[in-house]
């Protein structure tokens, strides 16, 4: 009895002994695989190419008379995101149909960190912005910008605006964006499903039209976004929290809420262009690179 047990021990050593390396490896590469999101369903989901989904207007860019979806338009995940990886690369872009002066408006983007060693504006205390997009000029109180100061999201409309306590991850995809009333120093800042109200230093905006920029400050001198962003979105109005919640729930490759207040979209998947039916496209600055590689650390809200 005892010498079959000791030939089954031995037997089971051997084969340890044979295979346990084999098993070993196989299970430090499923890890690696892991860790690199292969097996995130996001990964896996069918993805879409740029301009499978955009804006048709039958009268014209700033029309919005028969306006309309055009291509696969059911929220589908981008193909590509562009990653700017503290390079100083930049897009500029068109101004037409951004609401100017201290018009209503409500600007939203897709943003992560993720990948990046290195992220100065995810730190509190360090003072340093990343900017998402922003229009208007560099003067007090005439831009309008999106970004993150000290981890936390910004609507930046002088050299101070409204940065809320809204504390973006250093990992992962999140949701952010701003709202503005019409002829008010109201702003509302989202990140992911919260929001924050408050009130802009300098009183209502007096935004002018004259440059805009996706990844960077106004003028493309600092500020560089750090990490990738994606389907960022304008309107000319005010969205209610339902509409922003509806966008946050459509995810990373969700299509506009409103297509009559719609002025511009720029998916980023793949090229800088518009989709909105107002031309709006953008050129590259410096060094960025759209990368398909994205899909680590990204859940479907």
């Amino acid at each position: 009895m005892f010498g079959r047990m000791a030939l089954r021990i031995q037997s089971a050593m051997e084969y340890l002994m044979t295979y346990g390396w084999a098993i070993l490896i196989i299970a430090v590469v499923l890890g690696a695989l892991f860790g690199l999101g292969f097996f995130n369903s996001a990964s896996l989901a069918p993805k879409v190419t740029a301009g499978s989904c955009q804006i048709y207007r039958p009268n014209g860019p700033g029309t919005t008379t028969f306006i309309n979806t055009e291509g696969v338009c059911n929220n589908e995940l981008p193909q590509y995101v562009a990653n700017f990886n503290r390079s100083e690369g930049y897009i500029i872009t068109g101004t037409a149909g951004l609401p100017g002066g201290s018009a209503a408006r409500s600007v939203f983007a897709w943003v992560s960190f993720t990948g990046n060693t290195a992220v100065l504006c995810d730190i509190p205390g360090n003072l340093y912005n990343c900017y998402a997009y922003g229009y208007g000029t560099t003067a007090t109180n005439e831009r309008s910008q999106l970004g993150i100061y000290e981890g936390n999201v910004i609507m930046d409309a002088d050299n101070n605006g409204f940065p809320s306590s809204l504390r973006v991850p250093p990992v992962g995809w999140h949701f952010i964006g701003y709202t503005y009333a019409s002829g008010s120093s109201t702003v509302t800042l989202y990140m992911d499903g919260q929001s924050q109200t408050g009130s802009l230093p300098d009183g209502a905006l007096a935004t002018v039209l004259s440059s805009s920029y996706i990844g960077s400050q106004l003028g493309g001198t600092g500020s560089f976004f750090t990490g990738s962003l994606a389907n960022i979105q304008v309107y000319n109005t005010s969205l209610s929290s339902n509409e922003v919640t509806e966008l946050y729930q459509e995810g990373i490759g969700g299509d506009p809420v409103l297509l009559n207040s719609l002025v511009a979209w720029w998916p980023l998947n793949g090229n800088s262009n518009d989709y909105s039916g107002n031309q709006n496209n953008g050129v590259s600055e410096n060094s960025f690179f759209f990368t398909s590689s994205w899909t680590s650390g990204y859940s479907a809200p």
